[in-house]
């Protein structure tokens, strides 16, 4: 795979017009950058009523995610290489996966509907998602993110986004010492530049991709974030491409099994 840069974090969905966030909105945004591939999932608002924590699933709900789910694994032959993520609900319909799925979004705020983590189709949902050796984006609280790493998830390459931004912050989470943990990996999302080199300094640049989270982030000013950060070019490559490339390489090998 091109070992160029790749946004490994961004929000892509046909549906969902405010802010707008269509591919080819992602196209203006960045055109100004060298970026050559981006990982896509789908808006939250396509996927389930976050301003509703009572919210109940309905054959409606189910059509619009596959939908919505779909629109991205239709972004082929375009300017930029789209790497799309399903984003999983309560219904965990990994039998949607498809050979072009390269990861699993995997969402909620702490006001937001819950994930049934108690549902055995949950752990059969990872199962298959560890079988496949897909990564998984996980933004969570921080009480249900150390379960999903430490009981539910064992085996399974885990995003934490944003630099844990909203997983309880940096810190907590470093505190929980998942950053030393070799099966979790971050994103640079919406953080400070400081926490960005601290996680350098402290974790080393293995395990961290530089990420914009458009439509909330410019991939202009996210990207020029990590240009200007005083790191050696070696790192800047790793974490503008080349560790989200080899991760989705990875999977993509295994997916193809």
């Amino acid at each position: 795979m091109n070992a160029a840069i790749i946004d490994a974090h961004a929000h892509c969905g046909g549906i969902e017009r405010h802010p707008p966030q269509r591919l080819e909105d992602y196209l203006e945004a960045a055109s100004a950058t060298p970026i050559y591939g981006v990982v896509m999932f789908s808006p939250v608002a396509e996927i389930y009523e976050r301003a509703d924590p009572e919210f109940r699933d309905s054959p409606a709900w189910r059509e619009q995610r596959q939908a919505s789910n779909q629109y991205l694994l239709g972004l082929t032959n375009r300017e930029i290489e789209v790497f799309p993520y399903l984003f999983i609900w309560n219904d965990f319909a990994v039998d949607q996966l498809s050979p072009r799925h390269r990861g699993i979004k995997w969402h909620r705020h702490a006001d937001e509907p819950r994930y049934h983590y108690e549902d055995p189709k949950c752990r059969e949902a990872i199962a298959e998602i560890r079988r496949r050796n897909l990564p998984v984006v996980l933004e969570e609280e921080l009480e249900n993110t150390l379960r999903f790493i430490n009981e539910l998830a064992p085996g399974v390459r885990v995003i934490i986004p944003h630099l844990g931004l909203l997983n309880g912050g940096y810190r907590a989470v470093e505190q929980a010492g998942l950053w030393d943990n070799p099966w979790v990996f971050t994103d640079t999302s919406l953080a400070a530049p400081d926490t960005v080199l601290a996680y350098i300094e402290a974790h080393g640049a293995e395990r961290i991709f530089f990420g914009s989270d458009f439509p909330f982030g410019s991939p202009v000013a996210e990207l020029e974030k990590i240009e200007r950060l005083p790191v050696p070019p070696r790192v800047r490559r790793a974490v503008t491409g080349e560790n989200i490339a080899a991760l989705l390489q990875a999977g993509n090998m295994r997916t193809l099994d």
